[in-house]
């Protein structure tokens, strides 16, 4: 009998096309697929006709199940149908709780497989022409969560404000007020920030700041969820970028 099993698979951060060739080849093989909120449903097209899809996302504090409630469909249905994919955005292990659903996966004796995605912590800046490492700006970057399992702001995010690093916070407009107070506690009131909302999709939305201005930004533009937060001195890269991108654009018209 063939060991029933589960494959924990990145959907990336939004783009349909930004998904690993591995990935597509494990949702045409699926007979289950559990996917997220975050997951374009354009990727659910790979599956086959008779592939049972469930909705397991959550949103705002909705869930359509609870955690342990998805760990128990994934072993049911691994050992009713066979192969299981576990379809989460961005990446599994970056916030994702696959961890979680692999060990639980493991201990009620499933095969699993890991297939890694982008997670929007790279992609979505990168895309808006953000780089996370500069030389000579930022050595390293940071991805903190905005939202910790009690609902406070992570301690992490008063450790990253005094680093030179690039900090990207995901989950964490919801917080916005309170993560521009730490910055200003350390006397970055100039450093620009960027909120990159829907990142990678057609419905992107962009508002750039500083720690001083981002909340009335963000207020003024409307941004709502899902979006990243990425504060440093590379977003003030972009505009350089840009301008560069539009003298090439008017170069070619001539």
């Amino acid at each position: 009998m063939k060991i029933p099993k589960l494959v924990l698979i990145g959907a990336g951060p939004g783009d349909p096309e930004l998904i690993t060739l591995k990935a597509v080849k494990a949702l045409k093989e699926a007979a289950v697929i559990l996917y997220d909120a975050l997951v374009n449903p354009e990727l659910l097209d790979y599956a086959k006709p008779e592939a049972e899809l469930i909705f397991v996302g959550k949103r705002k504090g909705c869930y359509a199940y609870a955690q342990d409630q998805i760990h128990e469909l994934i072993v049911q249905r691994a050992y009713a149908k066979g192969l299981v994919v576990r379809l989460k955005g961005g990446d599994p292990f970056v916030f994702g709780r696959g961890s979680e659903e692999q060990e639980f996966a493991l201990q009620h004796k499933l095969e699993v497989e890991v297939i890694p995605g982008i997670s929007s912590s790279m992609a979505v800046p990168a895309l808006q022409n953000i780089p996370l490492t500069q030389r000579g700006q930022a050595e390293s970057f940071w991805v903190i969560t905005g939202t910790t399992r009690d609902h406070s702001l992570s301690d992490d995010i008063k450790l990253a404000a005094k680093s030179n690093a690039t900090v990207i916070v995901l989950m964490g407009t919801a917080k916005l007020d309170e993560i521009v107070a730490v910055f200003k506690a350390e006397g970055k009131h100039d450093l620009p920030v960027a909120i990159i909302q829907n990142g990678t999709r057609k419905e992107e939305r962009v508002g750039i700041g500083t720690v001083q201005t981002i909340a009335e930004v963000y207020q003024n533009l409307k941004l709502g969820n899902p979006a990243i937060i990425v504060l440093g001195h590379v977003v003030a890269h972009r505009a350089k970028l840009q301008n560069l991108l539009q003298e090439q654009e008017l170069s070619v018209q001539v």
